[in-house]
């Protein structure tokens, strides 16, 4: 599941409450049914309403954020909760980002750098959390292992050659081949359209320079020149195009340059059948009780941490230190960050994802974010067998839905809790898809995947404002990006109502969402649209603020 593109080349190619026995008031606001009759925001936002969009109230602000800051102001702010860990099994994190570092997990039973394992958990050393991958950062994609791994028994077999005991898995290499080659080729093709039009671009640019005496010109600007020559002409055409996808030509050349960097390192890493990446680990990928591998480097072997952008931004969105007057404030107050590196640049490995979820939940994590997944996979029983341990240890398991536009009730992903339409085998599987920050037709983001019955709700997750690696702060976008915003609220329910249940957790998430019966577009097609209650299981936007409200009532019940 690969993180979103940017949007030139999306185009290009077409962010103690009382329980049970206290004395403390009951909250009682109730939830908002239904917001279709609130007016339609048409001022674009600003920088400050873009870096804090989904803590924002769609009520008071029409910006359809999860009421985080009204929850805040008005429920939470003179009462205290409970610390919950959250294990977030990512690319790695910047533990020492300045607005992470007081909110990382630290494992007490450990004594750091004796070469032992203290707490007899199986893991040497892991003090806040461990790193599956060891120094691997590229991988390829599961379709690729399975052409590797298969192509030497299969290829250039027929349907007619092949005994019935291996029928099935002829099918699936040959279904996992055809993946390969059309992605690899498409990569491809997107990597010279992009060197093409960078080629084109960047005279036309130089040009455009000497012409008007300046690099920051604009579409009004180029429309000003008077009498062009024909070869004006074209670029003037060209390069007009182009500020349709940047606000100056030298942002569109940054991502045109980063589009082609992006491919080639696909066609390096994802696609190459000739790198073996996973033999410095010195396991065996197919054994599952093969553990002894990996470090506690939780933050990845890059020396600049690259590598750790993703799960830094996706643990920002969750818990960036809140009121230190410095970087972002993220969901939750009272979490602790347990960092488990178990995605590399590439899909992820079942046995590392099932021994990460085990991970999380025999060390204390309550919320678990999986920002990740893919559509392959070769041992998938080893996932779903952990997630089952993680429902039994009553871990809340919050899952990104995938970036591909997909309606997931006709395509199966993984980790998952049911196959397609079918039932769900576990109560502990929380889905996410991605909203966008305008609400009305456009308030799906354009590349959520989606599906009324294997995605459970939505919530902010198009430009999203958080931390990456060495004190840093970006945008990055995608459900990777929604799933922690929702884990964040998880957090803080089981924060101040301890005694619900994962189950119970997630059905409130599901229950006290904001909803509304307008079409939206989904996969960015025009022609494609349903009602928002149509495309998940709740029909609702995740909102804070009213899951707080509908937590204090259930948790007084039991």
């Amino acid at each position: 599941m690969n993180i979103l593109k940017t949007s030139f080349m999306a185009a290009a190619s077409a962010v103690v409450l009382a329980g049970c026995g206290s004395s403390s008031a009951p909250i009682v606001s109730t939830p908002i049914e239904n917001i279709d009759t609130l007016p339609l925001k048409t001022a674009p936002l600003n920088d400050e309403q873009y870096k804090k969009w989904g803590a924002a109230d769609l009520i008071n602000d029409t910006i359809p954020g999860m009421s985080v800051d009204k929850a805040y102001a008005e429920i939470l702010s003179k009462r205290k909760g409970k610390t919950v860990i959250v294990g977030v099994i990512d690319s790695g994190v910047d533990i020492e980002h300045e607005d992470l570092k007081n909110v990382i997990w630290t494992n007490r039973e450990e004594i750091a750098g004796n070469g032992k394992d203290d707490d007899n958990n199986g893991y040497v050393d892991d003090i806040h959390g461990w790193n599956f991958l060891g120094d691997i950062v590229g991988e390829n994609m599961e379709y690729a292992r399975i052409v590797k791994k298969l192509g030497p028994k299969f290829e250039g077999k027929t349907n007619a050659s092949i005994s019935a005991a291996d029928r099935e898995s002829f099918a699936f290499y040959k279904k996992a081949k055809a993946e390969y080659e059309k992605e690899k080729q498409d990569a491809v093709a997107n990597k010279t359209r992009y060197e093409q039009i960078l080629s084109q671009v960047k005279p036309a640019h130089e040009a455009m320079i000497k012409k008007l005496g300046k690099q920051d010109y604009t579409a009004k600007d180029l429309a000003g020149i008077a009498n062009p020559t024909a070869t004006e002409q074209q670029q003037i055409g060209m390069l007009t195009q182009m500020l349709s996808y940047g606000d100056a030509v030298p942002e569109v050349v940054e991502q045109l340059e980063g589009g082609i960097e992006y491919f080639d390192g696909r066609l390096d890493t994802h696609f190459n059948l000739e790198k073996d990446f996973r033999s410095v680990l010195g396991d065996n990928p197919d054994d599952i009780t093969d553990t002894d591998y990996g470090n506690n480097d939780v933050d990845g072997p890059d020396p600049k941490k690259e590598d750790a952008k993703h799960g830094t931004h996706v643990s920002g969105i969750i818990a960036g230190e809140r009121n230190n007057e410095i970087g972002i404030d993220g969901v939750a107050k009272n979490v602790e960050i347990m960092v488990i590196r178990a995605v590399p640049d590439g899909d992820e490995y079942d046995k590392d994802i099932a021994l990460a979820f085990r991970y999380a939940a025999d060390n204390g994590a309550k919320v678990i974010n999986t920002s990740f997944g893919k559509y392959y996979s070769t041992h998938p029983e080893w996932v779903r067998e952990a997630i089952e341990y993680a429902a039994s240890k009553d871990v809340l398991i919050v899952n990104a839905a995938g970036n591909e536009g997909l309606n997931l009730d006709e395509t199966e992903v993984y980790p998952n809790d049911q196959t397609k339409t079918g039932a769900e085998y576990v109560d502990n599987v929380l889905t996410v898809g991605a909203l966008n920050f305008k609400y009305g037709s456009e308030l799906v983001a354009n590349f959520s995947n989606y599906g009324k019955t294997n995605v459970d709700v939505f919530a902010p997750g198009v430009k999203i404002w958080a931390t990456t690696p060495l004190d840093t702060y970006e945008y990055l976008q995608g459900t990777s990006m929604a799933a922690p915003a929702v884990a964040g609220v998880a957090a803080m329910i089981r924060s101040y109502y301890p005694n619900l249940s994962a189950k119970e957790v997630k059905q409130v998430i599901m229950d006290s969402g904001l909803t509304t019966k307008s079409p939206v577009i989904l996969g960015g097609e025009e022609s494609n649209t349903d009602n928002f209650g149509n495309i998940s299981t709740s029909g609702k936007m995740v909102n804070m603020y009213n899951a707080l409200i509908m937590a204090d009532k259930r948790s007084r019940l039991k």
